[in-house]
């Protein structure tokens, strides 16, 4: 009894981390809410993010500036894996060692200043000549969408503020 046991027991352990990596692409395209905007994820899958941490806790956000404010939320955590929507494709990639563009002539998610993610550098460099922005690493985009994020919560502050006090059109 006790060897069928342990079977069961290593086959769970081989299943649970084959599992794995199917469980965590399918958390990061479903159509769940941002954790901190309420955002559809589905909707955003360009720029939405799923954070693991090593205690096996997830975050999932809408866009890098709502994964920065997990990551100052959860300063105690450690990250075990950053997925990040492909501004393309909108498959998740790795976001450290994808390619990142900053700025453009493209309103970003939740900011002004835009911060996309490429999983091949020929489209982020197709889309930076195109568009205007400058090429950068996943720690670069993390500290502009820091640098913005004051200017960017008043300016979600204040359109939140401008829809609630406008006449509701009736059809």
């Amino acid at each position: 009894m006790r060897l069928f046991t342990a079977a069961i027991l290593a086959v769970a352990l081989v299943l649970s981390g084959t599992l794995a990596p199917a469980q965590t692409e399918k958390a990061h395209q479903a159509g769940s809410s941002c954790i901190y905007c309420g955002m559809d994820r589905q909707k955003f899958a360009h720029s939405s993010m799923l954070i693991e941490y090593e205690d096996g806790s997830t975050a999932a956000t809408c866009s890098i500036r709502c994964a920065a404010i997990d990551f100052a939320v959860n300063i105690g955590k450690t990250p075990r894996a950053i997925k990040v929507g492909d501004y393309n494709t909108r498959e998740p990639i790795d976001a450290v060692t994808a390619c990142w563009t900053i700025g453009g002539d493209i309103q970003g998610v939740m900011t002004s200043r835009a911060k996309w993610a490429f999983g091949k550098k020929a489209d982020c460099e197709k889309f930076a000549g195109e568009h205007k922005a400058r090429i950068a690493s996943f720690e670069d985009a993390m500290k502009a969408a820091y640098e913005d994020m004051y200017a960017d919560t008043k300016m979600i502050r204040d359109k939140r503020k401008a829809m609630k006090t406008q006449p509701r059109q009736h059809q």
